[in-house]
């Protein structure tokens, strides 16, 4: 069975605040109205939403406008990571999301690795761009340097 809800805040995959989605009535229960993340679609949650809808705006507007800032920040940022490297100037191991995220927050912006799309981890030297993707209308630019230790 399905729930019809009204979503409160943006969810990634799902829809944007104020959109009309249908769930299934597990993930309703247990996670999106526990979470007040969405309303039961009725007559008075519309107009519960409405009430809210400019907050809701305004909350959303403030959060791309500091990802926009937050994304201009690391596009500064030089991120070198040296690694040992073998014959043929292969790395041993990888660079992978975890290393530049913890590089990242080296230099001061704290960044969760789940963020980082990386398709494969990088296993030789060079420069490298990564995109960050902040927020789902925000994706920061990176340029990670991997050198020889």
């Amino acid at each position: 069975m399905n729930e019809n809800l009204i979503l409160l805040e943006d969810i990634n995959g799902l829809g944007k605040a104020g959109d009309a989605v249908s769930v299934t009535t597990g993930y309703a229960r247990n996670y999106l109205l526990p979470k007040k993340l969405a309303l039961k679609a009725s007559k008075g949650a519309i107009r519960q939403f409405e009430a809210l809808k400019e907050k809701i705006e305004a909350k959303r507007l403030a959060e791309i406008e500091e990802m926009q800032a937050l994304a201009t920040k690391i596009a500064k940022l030089e991120i070198t990571i040296s690694m040992n490297i073998g014959e043929d100037d292969k790395l041993y191991g990888s660079v992978t999301s975890h290393t530049i995220a913890s590089e990242i927050k080296k230099l001061g912006v704290e960044i969760d690795h789940h963020k980082l799309v990386l398709e494969n981890p990088i296993k030789e030297l060079g420069a490298f761009d990564v995109d960050i993707k902040l927020h789902p209308e925000v994706v920061a630019k990176a340029r990670v340097w991997v050198v020889k230790a």
